[in-house]
């Protein structure tokens, strides 16, 4: 895309996103892994804090979706990167370790739109867009075993789709299965639809064109590299509190 036709308030939006995650992972580091007690961390305030990243970053993956002129080779790069963070993972943090991560799941969103775009824009973008709220407010539980909406539950799922490693990547974990990060297809692909059928919504009006086009500081700038750094981050952040547990704790 030519630097003219950018809206670079998206790239802000996204770094902003990545900042918070970043503080969100050193916080996790500090209390997971050095056993600081910050007992709010793992209560409502934590969770909010980790929703308001996951849901502000899907939603921007697919509202992004349609400015990218090759999204199948963003999606493998981006899927490659998320089986690199398994493999580091599985080998150097097991007890910690990242089945189905962010990444793996945004790079699989991707390609999974590229065979049905065509599809997806004819549909009326209000009707996608409710169809999609609606599916996943129906199935934001489904990992837990159960349709609903956090603390609204509509009903246990069906036992017999919770068997192995495949029906924990569509959304449906088996026995013992754990992840340390965990974005199965469904429930996200909904929130991530959300994202696409928004940019079909509001990218028809000039008003909202030109507040994305608005530049957005340094901010804009981290957006921009914004898989660099997710890729680098948590080593530096491991470095950086490996040095104050030693030498300054």
């Amino acid at each position: 895309m030519k630097e003219k036709e950018r809206y670079h308030l998206l790239d802000g939006l996204r770094g902003v996103t990545l900042l918070s995650m970043i503080l969100y992972h050193g916080m996790f580091d500090l209390v997971v892994l050095y056993g600081v007690p910050v007992r709010w961390f793992f209560r409502t305030p934590g969770y909010v804090w980790q929703q308001s990243i996951c849901w502000t970053f899907i939603l921007l993956s697919g509202f992004c979706w349609r400015l990218g002129r090759m999204p199948w080779k963003r999606g493998l790069v981006i899927s490659a990167c998320g089986l690199m963070i398994t493999f580091v993972t599985f080998v150097f943090m097991p007890s910690e370790r990242i089945l189905f991560g962010i990444l793996t799941f945004t790079g699989a969103a991707m390609l999974a739109l590229v065979p049905v775009e065509r599809f997806l824009r004819s549909v009326p973008q209000q009707a996608g867009l409710l169809v999609s709220v609606l599916l996943f407010l129906l199935t934001r539980n489904v990992n837990s075993g159960q349709l609903g909406f956090e603390t609204f539950v509509l009903g246990e799922a069906p036992d017999v789709f919770y068997r192995g490693l495949f029906t924990a990547a569509l959304g449906f974990p088996g026995p013992g299965f754990f992840s340390g990060d965990y974005f199965s297809f469904i429930p996200w692909i909904f929130l991530y639809l959300c994202g696409y059928f928004l940019y079909g919504l509001l990218m028809e009006r000039e008003r909202v064109k030109r507040l994305l086009g608005r530049r957005a500081g340094f901010e804009e700038w981290i957006g921009k590299h914004s898989l660099f750094l997710y890729m680098l981050h948590q080593p530096v952040l491991m470095l950086l509190l490996e040095c104050w547990n030693r030498f300054f704790r």
